[in-house]
């Protein structure tokens, strides 16, 4: 581990470090504050989980969750993504990983640790297991957890099973926070690539009280046409 963490150290970039804490919005009152960054590309960050992948156990990778700094923690899911999918196919592997990732959820808390790990972990194993957990998450007053709820549906989107987007969208259809705005439109726009009738009968009685991030994520794979009739409540 020590080595990792002087590796990281090492391959620091202070000015890009800067950059990023603006962008996550890491500011007093922000929803990323007191958030740390060493400024490590994501494809540098990918090829260094692939070089610690078979080092590091859960133990590990709950040390570097519990860190203060972006970096450690991104790496921490990569690794665990990686995890769940060598998984051998007994539950009780998988089932391990995602009791580790729940158990966790409080460390996952950026948009983008989110959106990498959501799908691909939790929302794989609820869409063999039935559960109503996303349901459930879906009306945390915790942010990322509601953000969780809804991306980690991607996994039901891409098997074309459609009805859990539109049920968790339906809960988030008046949530306050704008990164639940994006996240919502984004999972009905990737829903609307598969079936775009679906996606405007859930539209049609909802886009004039949606909020406006929403509905333009939702409908950006629309025509021009349909996209500026839908905004000026024409439909």
């Amino acid at each position: 581990m020590e080595d990792l963490f002087l590796k990281l150290k090492k391959i620091a970039n202070p000015e890009k470090a800067r950059i990023l804490q603006r962008f996550f919005k890491t500011g007093k009152g922000e929803y990323g504050e007191g958030e740390v960054f060493l400024g490590i590309s994501v494809p540098d960050q990918r090829k260094i989980s692939k070089e610690y992948y078979s080092k590091l156990n859960l133990k590990d990778l709950q040390r570097l969750l519990e860190s203060k700094i972006h970096e450690h923690r991104l790496i921490a899911l990569i690794i665990l993504i990686e995890k769940y999918k060598k998984a051998n196919k007994s539950k009780y592997e998988k089932r391990e990983i995602v009791n580790f990732y729940l158990k966790n959820l409080s460390r996952v808390n950026s948009w983008d640790l989110v959106d990498i790990s959501a799908p691909k972990i939790l929302g794989d194993f609820i869409l063999k297991e039935k559960s109503s957990l996303l349901r459930d998450l879906a009306k945390s007053e915790n942010l990322w957890e509601r953000r969780i709820s809804v991306v980690s549906t991607y996994a039901f989107i891409k098997k074309n099973i459609l009805g859990e987007t539109l049920a968790i969208s339906e809960i988030l259809l008046n949530d306050q926070h704008d990164l639940i705005h994006k996240a919502v439109g984004w999972m009905l726009r990737e829903l609307g690539k598969r079936n775009k009738s679906v996606l405007e009968l859930f539209l049609l009685p909802r886009y004039k009280k949606m909020p406006r991030t929403m509905l333009r994520y939702a409908i950006e794979k629309f025509s021009p046409e349909e996209r500026k009739r839908y905004l000026k409540g024409e439909i």
